[in-house]
């Protein structure tokens, strides 16, 4: 029964123009959304951190095989 109250609750929002963030700071808290936001974009900066450390070790072995190859 509860979802169909959430579920009726969106389709309100969205009908009415209603931001679905407001919707979820009432729902949850501000301060709890501010954490996982704060958290979620740690963790995007992680991934990209880690995201740029793969493609630099596949770089550096590119070099090196095509110094091998260049030596001969």
């Amino acid at each position: 029964m509860r979802d169909n109250r959430v579920s009726a609750f969106l389709l309100i929002c969205y009908l009415s123009g209603c931001s679905v963030a407001r919707f979820v700071k009432k729902r949850f808290g501000e301060q709890d959304v501010e954490a996982v936001l704060h958290r979620l974009d740690r963790l995007t900066q992680d991934e990209a951190r880690t995201t740029a450390a793969e493609i630099l070790g596949v770089v550096y072995g590119l070099v090196q095989n095509i110094n091998v190859l260049m030596d001969g």
